[in-house]
């Protein structure tokens, strides 16, 4: 299974001299199977990139799991290049809602005056899927989706192929309302999911300093973010949702900070960045 980094910034887009060597677009990250089926997780402004890259070389099938729908993770599927095309065929996967279906609440993306074309008018065969309360299969993949702390319903996801791990989790406050080191991990959001996975990549939007001011916001302080991966007995640990605000410098001066935190004793810590392949096998 390998996997590979289109978008790793959270909230906006932030493109710049500043965020040029970890990219400033948004969460998208693709994953193939060892089947070599394409796999992606959220559409963020990354996923434009992944489209361009894949040129006409692509499935007649894409699956995209999206953990939710805040506009971070959708802003780039009406630029992914297969969506327009009629031979391809899309499934969406999202967190279920009880209000409305996942195709309604993505319809209002793909509608103006917000999208100039409606969502019925998306030339490729779209899918809509509400993620099951169960583990389930794409091709040699399991998938598993799990609710976790963050403001709207939003899923992380562990995926599973040839006994490697790959879990993903960028937008999340595991840590509000609990102390990460005195409670039992089973009653920590999100540990299920990453339970000894080999590459988790985690929400680290905040410094120690700035999340005091942002608690409840749904997102993760280094030190929450670290705490958590090594309860968690990860073996690599990747800062993921990085805070539009934060330069290139900033983000090493984070990183500096979370390696005091993290397990002396090996390695396996680093800041997620566009373009970056991932080897889970």
């Amino acid at each position: 299974m390998r996997a590979k980094i289109w978008g790793c910034r959270g909230s906006l887009a932030a493109p710049g001299p500043e965020t040029v060597r970890y990219g400033g677009n948004t969460s998208c990250v693709e994953v193939r199977p060892s089947d070599d089926r394409l796999l992606v997780i959220d559409a963020g402004t990354g996923i434009r990139n992944l489209g361009v890259g894949l040129g006409r070389d692509y499935p007649a099938r894409i699956d995209i799991l999206l953990t939710h729908l805040h506009l971070d993770h959708i802003e780039g599927l009406g630029f992914f290049t297969p969506i327009w095309d009629p031979n391809c065929e899309v499934h969406l996967w999202g967190p279920a809602s009880p209000g409305h279906s996942l195709r309604d609440r993505v319809a209002t993306y793909f509608s103006p005056p917000l999208f100039p074309v409606h969502i019925d008018e998306i030339p490729a065969h779209m899918v809509f899927h509400d993620v099951p309360e169960n583990e389930w299969e794409l091709g040699p993949a399991r998938i598993r989706g799990e609710l976790v702390k963050h403001p709207g319903p939003t899923l992380g996801y562990r995926v599973e192929d040839g006994g490697r791990v790959l879990t993903y989790i960028s937008d999340h406050e595991p840590a509000l309302g609990i102390d990460l080191e005195t409670v039992p991990p089973d009653w920590i959001s999100g540990y299920a999911i990453a339970e000894r996975a080999d590459v988790l990549l985690h929400d680290a939007q905040y410094t120690e300093e700035e999340y005091p001011h942002r608690v409840g916001w749904g997102h993760s302080s280094i030190a929450h973010t670290v705490t958590f991966g090594l309860i968690a007995k990860v073996q690599r640990l990747l800062m993921f949702h990085h805070d539009p605000l934060h330069s290139d410098a900033q983000l090493e001066a984070m990183l500096v900070r979370a390696r005091e935190l993290w397990d002396q004793d090996r390695d396996g810590l680093a800041i997620s960045f566009e373009g970056m392949e991932i080897d889970i096998s």
